[in-house]
């Protein structure tokens, strides 16, 4: 019988002993066991099988001296799951498979054991000479985290990180990803403090909901920057790439374009001090350069990436002005001369203090009259010496200038050889100071009040049903926006031509026509659709052409009538899309519309749920938006409707996970607001749904609570929008209060805790906020509790506090209670708190609600509570 539930990520991602069990006839035991043995282990080095160098050996597992950590399995198929089972019964729950293993999912599922692989790296922690590898080099001790799938890819990246000295925290090759996967080595390496930056090699995502949460949670505490390789492979129209590039950057990573990329983030990340400086849009670049035509390179690649050259006021011009030389450009790009490369450090280091500037690239060419150590140890020192910006150095050349970025990187200063790579660096650096800002980005109090007629919704994908249908009619499709508060053209349904030119008089000239069949998704293709048609008997003869025309066209085309709807106006033509994306599910679109939009399309995409905010930053995101406010003698379009529409689309996505696509198209927009004239949507199979990607806003746990006097608050799980009026109530919060709750003394929240606080990730925690209704102004919120569960454990932390106008009436034990209701619901096994001994009211609370509180082996001044739910 095999023993299961032992697994803990510190086995397989900081062991304290490993066991290599590796058969004559696999080809990666060798390598695999002289990387082991080299790597000066400071842990037990055990070996199951003949002697081996650098190992204590045993003849079975049954023999081993102790419960290994981690195993390292070495084996043929067919024997992998009984060493797996017989690890499991020693006590060891993680394992490496380098090999192929195909049922490695099913076997870690029956054994209780946890593993990577099939096809893994291996893992290597340089800190603690760990290197159970495939690597051809050994890596060296720094503070990237690398997270692979391809073998290929790790070991091209550690032979360029030896010849750059640049070191890592851990490496964890994840292989095919069929049991242990991303989301829990995420988890680890964002809560590791030796680890400042985590590279992705993302190929296949085993569950993207915990994928995207715990990268989420990592993108938050470290930057994290992630390559897909295969992606146009696998698709080659592009959409699974814009789907991962939109999961990714709500999850706050940088996703960048190919290897090349890669290694500059990895250069950057590894050598850059990015707390230098918080503050800034990040994207304010400054240029200083010992040759005019780098510093036009630079500015080039800068403007191309889409970032600022940093505009330097007079008075920092004039105190840079100070400390160089004569003929020095006097704008930014700073061009000093080729004679003065000796101060380019010096000029770095100044641009670097000015608060206008967000990074500065330093460019210097080979010149014949300078000591080239000279002004690398200029800029070595401008680098260890800055606290503000961060400097990045572009050296170009090879015969004398490879020599001198090698020095540079020993040192730890980021060291590109062109400028356009130097400027790529910085880039890396504005985009994830941009992804970071746009996740702590606080939105405003105003939520949609959506009220949909779901119920409607439901009866009518019923009838599609039991029709032995899947796809909707357009005047069903338009119906379901219609039930969601998404404005629709006025139009009837008919059977016949007469029907249809005696509707056209009821509905008022001018009148569009549309075939309605179930088999034409593309009406225009088969001449199905007629534009502007003014009276009774051109409807007429237009509807008896047009069933003749598509009959001759589509002779198989179930035909079941026609369409009449009111002729809208002029205005904007755009799309919105719901789809499916077979690694992050479902995904919304926005972008141009009309006939033209599948041949030159302009789309942004996201993932459902979306808030006012979110659908804004989609609609920015697109070129289209441009055209959206007005041009030449075309008016602005009512961009609020469109964002409203958007959030609306994507709520029905989120109550009605049965729908497969959704096509609105056109949605024509105009400076009044949206008119949705076209519409296609289809369903899944019987009994498929789709899984969001992102967890949606878990309004059922919402509900009123009065106290004793009848007085009301709304306690709901709390969401972005809380922004405001979180940061109020924490105004209203005692010295007192805030000490107990934060265990310091804070005068307010930043923006970035404010942000941490109101956007959370629902699989991960929830936040049940008290509001009280106020006449004539905002809701307050006067109380708020909170239990987080780290890395989706079964053990989760509360916290809890009130407005000093509601303590004393029940309020924190109600929200103490829905807490336990939540944690309950999604399998919190323990409730965990930490609290001042001197706390005696809370302590008190605790004790109430049936805590056992006891002394912090840690901390003399802590108690520790615990509640098994």
């Amino acid at each position: 019988m095999y023993r299961s539930g032992g697994y803990r990520d510190r086995s397989l991602l900081h062991p304290e002993s490993v066991v290599l069990l590796a058969a004559e006839t696999s080809a990666e035991a060798p390598l695999m066991a002289r990387n082991l043995a080299a790597g000066g282990f400071r842990g037990r080095l055990l070996a199951v099988g003949a002697p081996r160098d650098g190992f204590e050996v045993v003849p079975t597992i049954e023999d081993l001296p102790v419960a290994p950590d981690l195993a390292v399995l070495c084996l043929p198929p067919d024997a992998l799951e009984d060493a797996m089972g017989r690890l499991a019964a020693r006590g060891c729950f993680a394992a490496v498979v380098p090999g192929p293993a195909p049922d490695l999912a099913g076997a870690a599922a029956r054994t209780g054991m946890r593993a990577i692989g099939q096809g893994s790296f291996g893992v290597a922690v340089p800190a603690i000479g760990l290197n159970a590898t495939l690597s051809h080099v050994v890596p060296a001790k720094g503070r990237l985290g690398l997270v692979t799938q391809s073998s290929a890819i790790a070991r091209a990246v550690l032979d360029w990180a030896a010849a750059e000295s640049v070191g890592f925290s851990h490496i964890v090759g994840i292989g095919g990803n069929q049991d242990l996967g991303f989301a829990r080595v995420l988890d680890w390496l964002a809560r590791d403090p030796g680890t400042g930056a985590i590279l992705l090699d993302l190929r296949r995502i085993k569950n993207r909901r915990m994928f995207v949460s715990a990268a989420r949670a990592a993108a938050r505490m470290r930057p994290v920057v992630a390559i897909r390789a295969g992606g146009r492979l696998q698709d080659a129209s592009g959409l699974a790439d814009e789907v991962m590039e939109a999961a990714l950057r709500r999850a706050g990573v940088l996703r960048v374009a190919g290897f090349e990329d890669l290694l500059s983030a990895a250069e950057t990340l590894a050598r850059v001090r990015l707390s230098a400086r918080a503050s800034g849009p990040g994207d304010r670049i400054a240029i200083v350069t010992n040759g005019i035509g780098f510093g036009a390179l630079g500015a080039d690649a800068v403007l191309a990436g889409g970032a600022r050259l940093a505009d330097i006021g007079e008075t920092g011009l004039a105190a840079i002005s100070l400390g160089l030389p004569e003929g020095w450009s006097g704008r930014n790009p700073l061009a000093l001369g080729p004679t003065a490369g000796a101060r380019l450090g010096e000029a770095a280091a100044m641009l670097a203090a000015l608060p206008e500037v967000d990074a500065v690239v330093a460019l210097h060419a080979p010149a014949g009259e300078e000591d080239p150590e000279v002004v690398r140890e200029s800029l070595t020192a401008a680098v260890k010496a800055s606290r503000g910006a961060p400097i990045l150095v572009g050296w170009a050349g090879q015969a004398s200038a490879g020599a001198q970025r090698a020095r540079l990187a020993a040192a730890g200063v980021a060291a590109f050889p062109t400028p356009e790579a130097a400027v790529r660096g910085a880039l890396h650096l504005a985009h994830d100071r941009r992804n970071r800002a746009m996740a702590a980005e606080l939105p405003s109090r105003d939520v949609l009040d959506l009220a949909p007629d779901r119920a409607l919704v439901t009866r009518l994908f019923e009838r599609v049903r039991a029709a032995g249908r899947r796809d909707l009619t357009e005047e069903e499709a338009l119906s379901v926006l219609a039930a969601y508060g998404i404005p629709t053209v006025p139009g009837r349904a008919v059977t016949g031509a007469e029907e249809a030119a005696d509707a056209a008089v009821m509905l008022g000239f001018p009148v569009v026509l549309k075939i309605l069949s179930p088999d034409l998704p593309r009406k225009t293709e088969v001449g199905g659709v007629a534009i502007g048609l003014a009276s009774h008997a051109a409807v007429l003869a237009a509807a008896t052409a047009m069933r003749e025309r598509v009959a001759a066209a589509r002779p198989e085309a179930r035909i079941t009538g026609f369409l009449v709807q009111r002729k809208a106006g002029s205005g904007q033509e755009l799309r919105l899309r719901l789809g499916d994306d077979a690694m992050f599910g479902p995904w919304i679109a926005f972008g141009r519309g009309g006939t033209a939009a599948d041949i030159d399309p302009d789309e942004g995409f996201d993932l459902p749920p979306l808030n006012l905010a979110l659908a804004h930053s989609l609609i920015r995101r697109t070129r289209t938006a441009r055209l959206l406010d007005g041009w030449r003698d075309h008016p602005p379009a009512n961009v609020a409707a469109i964002a409203d529409a958007l959030v609306r689309l994507s709520q029905i996505a989120v109550d009605f996970p049965e729908i497969e696509f959704c096509n609105i198209n056109p949605l024509r927009a105009d400076a009044e607001g949206v008119l949705a004239l076209d519409a296609i949507i289809s369903l899944r199979p019987p009994g498929e749904q789709a899984m969001l990607a992102i967890p949606p806003y878990p309004a059922e746990f919402a509900r009123t609570w009065r106290n004793r006097n009848g007085r009301e608050v709304l306690v709901r799980p709390i969401r972005p929008e809380d922004a405001a009026a979180h940061a109020e109530f924490f105004a209203r919060l005692t010295p007192e209060d805030i000490r107990y709750r934060f265990f310091s003394a804070l005068a307010e929240l930043s923006p970035t805790q404010i942000a941490r606080m109101t956007q959370i990730d629902y699989d991960r925690e929830i936040a049940f906020v008290a509001v009280e209704r106020v006449d004539g102004g905002p809701d307050r919120t006067v109380g708020v509790s909170r239990l987080i569960r780290e890395g989706g454990g079964a053990e989760a932390e509360f916290a809890v506090i009130v407005d000093p106008s509601w303590k004393g009436q029940g309020l924190a034990r109600h929200l103490m209670e829905r807490l336990f209701e939540w944690g309950r619901a999604v399998g919190v096994s323990d409730v965990v708190g930490s609290v001042l001994a001197d706390n005696k009211p809370m302590l008190a609370f605790v004790r109430a609600l049936g805590f056992r509180v006891r002394a912090s082996a840690e901390d003399p001044e802590v108690m520790e509570a615990r509640l098994p739910l």
